[in-house]
């Protein structure tokens, strides 16, 4: 019988043994040697042994292909026909182009659209594609004609083609299957004929490696494309699902701050320039919250500080920017001062800690460090972040009384504190910048 190699006994390797073992005398050789093998099957040693068969198939890992064909370059030769069975294309076109000019070795590439899940009794009616690429016309249709005897639907296509249809459909196959999978989704007793659909299409997907799936991913040039849209449609999908508003009868705006927080402050003077409307204020305490809630239809419009002159950017708000997509409405600024405020039952020697924003603290660190430098600055933590919740806190006794909070003088009127100092900002031209950010279809 003629004399074949199989390159790689993984997953696809037993596969293409069991398609092809009839008609060839077939060795095999994996560096991680196979603990099971079909009867009859030989287990090469070394290379030598490998390259001593005319033709070699390599069932490899599409990422170690480069690897192996450059370090088998050395035992290649004019007699020799090397097939690839790579889920890509244009990788093992490039590939095989790089090292074989020089060798003489010829080329054809395949791509078997099956493997072990899917592979019944027989290879009928399964899909084979395959270039010819720098094998001569007569080997060509050799190896077109035994595929084509065992049952299979050959498939002739260039690299480039294949890759931007794969990316298409066996990409997005296994990136909904992988996504699937993270999900959670499994059976359930209602379960309808689409549900059964998909959950095949997780369990296909999840008995093959992540190596693969991320291969598949980074190896087709087209599969970023094919992301990219995917995520797109989805925006768009899940933005057309929710209201136009969270509430028919008035627009709602979720704010950063809590009652009487400077971003308060900045929504009132945004709305007091708008055209006017019925409206409600949902008071979200952090840049998080505000864009989380947009994006899950429970607010019309959000808003969040963005920058100070003095202070920069509010990290915050960054963090949040970059976990969420919105449009911006429109950015503003407001005049911003600071006051240094205690219980009324407390005295100023009795305080040890200041609790407010991280930006408070920027804003007014030169000052603070002057007037004030035995008083710890300590940012609050999770909604407390927001100083007026800490103005809130620190009057209704869920803060030590040595504590003592900065921000809006309003905030002294609204809970009954002290104002020890006001204007402690260190720069009278204090402005902070608002950002008023509405989901992206609307």
């Amino acid at each position: 019988m003629p004399k074949i190699s199989i390159i790689g006994f993984g997953r696809f390797g037993p596969v293409l043994y069991r398609l092809l073992k009839d008609d060839f005398e077939i060795t095999v050789y994996d560096k991680d040697a196979p603990e099971s093998l079909p009867a009859g099957a030989h287990v090469a040693g070394d290379l030598q042994a490998v390259y001593a068969s005319d033709v070699i198939f390599y069932a490899v890992p599409i990422e170690a292909f480069e690897e192996v064909i450059a370090s088998h370059q050395k035992y290649f030769e004019p007699r020799h026909l090397l097939i690839d069975v790579l889920s890509v294309k244009m990788h093992a076109a490039a590939v095989f182009q790089k090292y074989l000019p020089k060798t003489g070795a010829r080329a054809i590439l395949t791509h078997p659209l099956f493997g072990p899940d899917s592979v019944g009794e027989s290879f009928a009616n399964l899909t084979l594609v395959m270039d010819k690429f720098t094998a001569d016309e007569e080997t060509f249709d050799y190896w077109k004609k035994l595929f084509a005897k065992k049952g299979l639907n050959v498939v002739e296509m260039l690299p480039e083609e294949h890759d931007r249809m794969a990316a298409n459909s066996q990409g997005l196959t296994h990136f909904i299957g992988r996504l699937l999978d993270e999900y959670g989704f499994e059976p359930s007793p209602i379960d309808t004929a689409g549900a059964k659909k998909l959950l095949e299409v997780k369990e296909q997907v999840r008995h093959d490696t992540w190596q693969l799936f991320t291969n598949l991913q980074h190896y087709n040039p087209f599969t970023k494309d094919m992301r990219i849209r995917l995520g797109d449609v989805y925006d768009s999908l899940y933005n057309r699902l929710l209201p136009k508003q969270a509430h028919a009868d008035f627009i709602t705006y979720g704010i950063q701050g809590g009652p009487g927080s400077f971003n308060e402050e900045a929504i009132r003077d945004y709305l007091s320039r708008a055209e006017p409307h019925a409206h409600e204020i949902k008071y979200l305490y952090t840049s998080e919250r505000v864009l989380r809630a947009l994006h899950a239809g429970e607010i019309d419009k959000g808003q969040f500080a963005i920058h100070n002159s003095v202070g920069g950017i509010v990290g915050e708000s960054l963090h949040a920017i970059a976990a969420h997509k919105f449009k911006i409405v429109e950015e503003f600024a407001i005049k911003i001062s600071h006051a240094l405020m205690i219980r009324d039952d407390a005295d100023v020697s009795e305080i040890d800690t200041v609790v407010s924003h991280p930006q408070v603290f920027a804003q007014c660190k030169d000052t603070l460090r002057v007037k004030y430098p035995r008083l710890k600055l300590v940012s609050g933590e999770g909604d407390r972040i927001d100083h007026a919740l800490v103005a809130k806190d620190l009057a209704e006794g869920k803060l030590p009384k040595s504590t003592a909070t900065m921000g809006s003088r309003i905030l002294s009127n609204m809970y009954g504190l002290k104002i020890v100092e006001d204007n402690l900002q260190d720069a009278q031209e204090n402005y902070t910048s608002f950002i008023i950010a509405a989901r992206p279809n609307h």
